[in-house]
């Protein structure tokens, strides 16, 4: 057999680059990381330290964060078909190297801003390129367990981060302590980036020569046809918004639901961690499943699972069914989110798959942005557990959008026999 990485034929597969999967998963746990130092800290510096006592102006960090990652996205995924994934990851992190700074300085709001729209830039590039490059090692066969070990590291990484930035927090306060991880983490990636990290696309330049069919399609059209047009790529699209509407919600509302209950720092630091934690965990497990017993009705089964769980949060009032509900939103969101990208990758020919994961990853992370603006409108006109309950009520319908116009695609006309 020909050794990966070498000029004969790439091989694909886990066990076959081993080494590249594993770096490029330790990746991106750093990426999961440098969003981490912020879950916990930043909805409670935006009230107890800048003084905002509007939900939507305090929520002003995540828009701009959830609008620069979804526009990156779509960049992010033809700029690594045009000129390799690895040039990509590495500008990410370069992107991401002041970020902790400014959040650790920051005298006024408007820059505590800025640094969410160099993060958004950053997780775009870095998040989208790791996602790109283990499709391109694993090949057709395990796309589910190579996303789910890809978002498992990342959000198991952000749940780590979270509880240790609120532990810090509650002992050294809310600057600078406890954004000096995101020092360390941005440094650690931008060098396993620069000096370890290879080159992946000519592992899906001979998937695409080696497939019968052949397909070219221009930007627009894998756009339109992501978005709207083909029935399983759409629904996908819809369905990523509104698990990233559910994500803004739990980032910025939850801290400050918790702690006017009268909770300390580090309970709510341990709720915060819980709910990624759990979604990161499930998704060693849900994104292998998906490859036996198919991506539908994992995909449905979890948007409903996250509806019932932020219907308990938005009634409970103490910290152990708050701790249910976390557990339980988690669970749904690991059956979803690695779930959704393998499906892309089911159906996306690899001429343009990575295109199709930028658009994909365009919709689903504009779910941040509408989920900081409604939440922060619904939050303000009707108060907190009402916005949660509307946020339910949206996650539930976009269950019946996957249910009535997905079809199963791993077994789609596309993916080739595992």
């Amino acid at each position: 057999m020909k050794r990966a990485g070498t000029s004969a034929s790439p091989v694909f597969g886990v066990r076959a680059n081993a080494a590249q999967f594993g770096l490029l998963v330790a990746v991106n746990a750093l990426v999961g990381g440098t969003l981490g130092q912020e879950r916990t800290v930043l909805p409670l510096l935006a009230t107890q330290e800048f003084g905002l006592d509007s939900y939507t102006a305090a929520l002003t960090y995540i828009l701009a964060f959830g609008l620069a990652k979804a526009c990156t996205n779509y960049f992010a995924g033809t700029w690594s078909e045009r000129h390799g994934r690895k040039p990509v990851l590495v500008a990410g992190w370069l992107v991401a190297l002041p970020v902790p700074l400014l959040l650790i300085w920051a005298p006024q709001w408007w820059i505590v801003v800025a640094a969410n729209v160099l993060l958004g830039i950053s997780q775009g590039l870095t998040w989208s390129t790791t996602v790109i490059m283990k499709i391109d090692l694993v090949g057709p066969r395990h796309r589910g367990l190579a996303m789910g070990l890809n978002e498992s590291a990342g959000y198991l990484a952000v749940a780590v981060t979270a509880l240790l930035t609120g532990n810090i927090a509650a002992h050294a306060g809310l600057r600078p302590e406890p954004f000096l991880l995101g020092v360390a983490y941005a440094a650690l990636g931008l060098g396993l980036s620069t000096l370890w990290v290879r080159e992946t696309r000519p592992h899906s330049d001979h998937e695409a020569a080696t497939r019968a069919d052949s397909e070219d399609l221009t930007d627009r059209e894998v756009l339109v046809l992501t978005s709207f047009r083909e029935p399983a790529l759409s629904s996908a699209s819809q369905a990523g918004l509104v698990n990233n509407l559910n994500d803004g919600l739990a980032w910025g509302l939850f801290p400050v639901l918790f702690t006017s209950a009268g909770l300390s720092l580090g309970q709510t630091g341990i709720l915060v961690a819980l709910y990624p934690a759990v979604w990161g965990v499930g998704q060693l497990a849900t994104g292998a499943l998906s490859d036996r017993w198919g991506r539908k009705h994992l995909i449905t089964g979890g948007m409903l699972l996250q509806a019932a769980a932020l219907a308990i949060i938005a009634t409970a009032n103490s910290q152990t069914p708050w701790a249910l509900g976390s557990v339980l939103l988690g669970a749904g969101t690991a059956m979803v989110y690695p779930t959704l990208l393998a499906s892309i990758s089911d159906v996306a020919h690899p001429s343009w798959r990575a295109r199709a994961v930028g658009v994909y990853r365009l919709w689903r992370d504009l779910g941040f942005a509408i989920g900081a603006l409604l939440t922060g409108v619904l939050a303000d006109t009707l108060g907190v557990r009402q916005a949660i309950w509307v946020i339910a009520a949206l996650t539930a319908a976009s269950a019946l959008v996957v249910a009535a116009r997905m079809y199963e695609t791993h077994r789609s006309p596309y993916a080739q026999p595992a």
